[in-house]
């Protein structure tokens, strides 16, 4: 039986181009198909002579245009991402709800989602082929719109959904609620409502705390409020989170954010709701040690000193 894995990497980076040679050739040697769209080689082309060089490869894989995506989803066995975090966050974009995990390989900067650095592709690439990693379920967001007592928007987050304040606004007056109770207004530059996978990305440089993986946790952090009350929240992962733009703003100076991705500017007396996805984001895991450890090694956090507990103690 056929097996094919989908590879999908950042367009615009040399290295990607290079490092989509090597996962071609290696899935392929393993015996296994890689699966490629069409726009990313397209996009290549045009800035690397790679894709020609190695033609050969490209004719022993499977290239989809972006229609042909849904049917191919439910082929694929895994994802394996070539790029940084945000290449991550597209493709769990593209390959949300279809259950697909997803294995980042690092080629950009902290790199906080990817499973692998670039020195180890070929061995992430080789145990991906053997089916050597465990799969992480990670928590997301639905989020909705509301305005005039109608639905007019519906996304989806993997990291956060912000409202921010547009370019021409000096701030929003904003109100927060929990379960669909209040619980602080005022003006800000915005609002982060994140996951724990968010808590270390812009909720992170907001002022947010670091929420580990595994606690089931939803965020609600303010930007440069102007209030007394203006402490990060941390709340039950079954609540839904609730923002609402004050009627006093103007038209349209606020935006959403989903993921720093898509956005829709917001009218006046919007609502915008978050709550826990019922389909999580599966991340491919090769190394199954503490959060801590990659914490400290991502963020490069000075631990000299540390002695460790006492042996019996």
């Amino acid at each position: 039986m056929s097996r094919y894995i989908m590879v999908l990497l950042h367009p615009n980076r040399e290295d990607s181009a290079v490092a989509a040679v090597q996962v071609w050739r290696a899935l392929l040697d393993d015996g296994i198909t890689p699966v490629v769209l069409d726009e990313e080689i397209l996009d290549i082309s045009s800035r690397s002579s790679y894709p020609d060089v190695h033609q050969d490869l490209l004719s022993r894989c499977v290239i989809i245009s972006a229609s042909q995506l849904a049917t191919w989803k439910s082929k694929c066995e895994l994802v394996i991402v070539l790029g940084g975090d945000g290449t991550i966050l597209r493709a769990a974009e593209r390959f949300h709800g279809s259950g697909v995990p997803l294995m980042g390989i690092n080629l950009g900067h902290v790199g906080f989602l990817a499973e692998s650095e670039r020195e180890d592709l070929a061995e992430a690439v080789h145990r991906a082929s053997a089916r050597d990693y465990l799969v992480e379920e990670r928590l997301a967001l639905d989020v909705t719109v509301w305005h005039e007592g109608e639905q007019i928007y519906s996304a989806w987050a993997l990291n956060e959904a912000t409202v921010e304040k547009t370019s021409k606004a000096r701030m929003i007056d904003v109100v927060l609620g929990v379960d669909s109770r209040p619980v602080s207004a005022f003006g800000c530059d915005g609002v982060i409502l994140a996951t724990p996978t968010g808590s270390t990305a812009y909720s992170f440089s907001a002022g947010g705390p670091i929420v580990w993986p595994e606690v089931e946790a939803l965020l609600l952090v303010p930007i440069s409020a102007h209030a007394l009350f203006t402490e990060p929240l941390v709340v039950n992962p079954n609540s839904r989170l609730g923002v609402e733009i004050s009627p006093s703003n103007p038209d349209f100076a606020a935006v959403l954010w989903c993921d720093g991705r898509r956005a829709l500017e917001l009218p006046a007396g919007a609502r915008v709701e978050a709550k826990r996805s019922e389909s999580p984001i599966k991340l491919a895991r090769l190394h199954t040690g503490p959060f801590t450890d990659r914490l400290v090694a991502k963020f490069r956090l000075p631990v000299s000193g540390w002695r460790g507990p006492i042996e019996g103690g």
